[in-house]
């Protein structure tokens, strides 16, 4: 900040009429900035001036003096992008660290909330900083973070989704293990609950780990409503969720293994509908839901005007289109239209693309095996779900292993008040 160095550093320094003995004396006395440290190590005083601070050295010491005098253009606290919602606060984290650490403090003004700042062994020098309630979070936790942050090595641009992997591992699990988050209040209701936030510089989101699946399928709207209205949408939720992942592969096994279990009616719409079709049905179901998953893709890569228009163009033209020229039946249309709107009423995205490996897996086990083949995909998924643990937290609690918890996770509970506690309610 070429303004604040001019007014508090140089001015004060050339209107000085005594001698300075000490860079001590010179940051009491005569430079008025608030923030300041000696330094007597050149790498970090040379890692200090790169992050916008000014050095001020003087001739015959070891050491010197860091003013804070960063300066630099960020985005201001706009609306939530990705994660918007009827009721709620409208901000959103930016790009500064000590921004996003403000908004959070400004939800939890406790003195037990730990914002530990600290830098990431990164080309780029990036700054990281771990969030949580003293007394609530895990320390063995907030310890294993640091020495994870502590190993990285990496030349790559660190944003949240990179610190993620890197601090995860790989794996192929398509299924999330951490919340990323746009919005300080779900951000602040994770720390209250004992969980730790992780902010990375020039990244807009916030880390949220350990978690649970809930927390990903849960809304921040759900509790901003009354009991009953928060109920119904988790309700509505979960249904679309599961038409989303299994209605594709129920179709096609009723279609191909069990037609006694269609009325007739039923089963005459279908082979009415696919009577000019000349591919076999699994392959019409399979190049319908990549054909969905491309407009999905398409319509969110192009500025927002423009993607509007393509998922208009994708879902009614191309639909019709496809329907006229017999490259596919109406039905299959129709659940492959009714997976897709289930798959958007997940809240996460990383969790929509996660479903959608699961609905190919479904059909592909429909196609091969009928209701078996997909009854046993879905104990598996199901078994991997609950080996699976994020940072020492089971996946599936706590359903799986069975643990004590009074907040309901799928009809939401009541938000009450307990002595000498923060407000509890259910998880966001």
């Amino acid at each position: 900040n070429a303004e604040m160095t001019d007014e508090f550093i140089l001015k004060p320094l050339c209107g000085t009429n005594h001698s300075i003995v000490s860079l001590r004396e010179l940051s009491e006395s005569v430079v008025p900035v608030g923030e300041t440290k000696l330094v007597s190590d050149y790498d970090k005083s040379v890692d200090a001036v790169l992050g916008g601070m000014s050095a001020l050295c003087l001739e015959g010491m070891e050491e010197c003096l860091l003013l804070g005098t960063h300066g630099f253009e960020k985005r201001s606290v706009s609306e939530a992008n990705n994660e918007q919602v009827v009721l709620g606060p409208k901000e959103s984290f930016n790009e500064s660290i000590k921004t996003n650490a403000v908004l959070i403090r400004r939800c939890i003004r406790s003195s037990r909330l730990i914002v530990n700042r600290r830098p990431v062994n990164t080309q780029n020098g990036s700054e990281a900083a771990l969030i949580y309630m003293q007394g609530e979070a895990d320390e063995r936790v907030v310890t294993e973070l640091n020495a994870r942050l502590d190993m990285i090595r990496s030349n790559v641009l660190l944003t949240s989704g990179i610190a993620e992997q890197i601090l995860i591992g790989n794996s192929l699990c398509p299924i999330p293990r951490t919340l990323i988050t746009e919005r300080p209040d779900r951000a602040a209701s994770h720390i209250l609950n004992g969980r730790i936030c992780l902010l990375i510089e020039g990244s807009p989101e916030a880390v949220i780990l350990p978690i649970t699946l809930f927390s990903l399928l849960n809304s921040p709207e759900d509790v901003y409503m009354n009991r009953a209205l928060g109920t119904l949408l988790r309700v509505v939720r979960y249904l679309g969720i599961l038409v989303s992942m299994l209605m594709p592969g129920y179709f096609l096994a009723l279609a191909l293994y069990h037609q006694g279990l269609l009325s007739t009616e039923v089963l005459s719409t279908v082979v009415a509908s696919r009577r000019m079709v000349f591919e076999p049905i699994a392959v019409e179901l399979i190049l319908l839901l990549t054909i969905f998953q491309l407009i999905r893709e398409a319509g969110q890569r192009v500025p927002g005007s423009i993607g509007q228009a393509i998922g208009i163009i994708g879902g009614l033209i191309m639909g019709q289109a496809a329907v006229t020229a017999h490259l596919a039946s109406s039905v299959v249309l129709i659940i492959v239209a009714a997976s897709g709107l289930g798959n958007f009423c997940i809240p996460d995205y990383r969790t929509q693309l996660a479903v959608s490996y699961f609905r190919l897996a479904a059909v592909l086990a429909a196609w091969a095996a009928g209701l078996l083949g997909l009854a046993a995909l879905s104990l598996l998924c199901i078994a991997a779900l609950a080996d699976m643990k994020s940072f020492g937290m089971p996946f599936l609690a706590p359903y799986s292993p069975k643990l004590p918890s009074q907040r309901p996770f799928v009809v939401r509970g009541r938000i009450t008040i307990s002595p000498n506690r923060f407000w509890r309610s259910s998880s966001l």
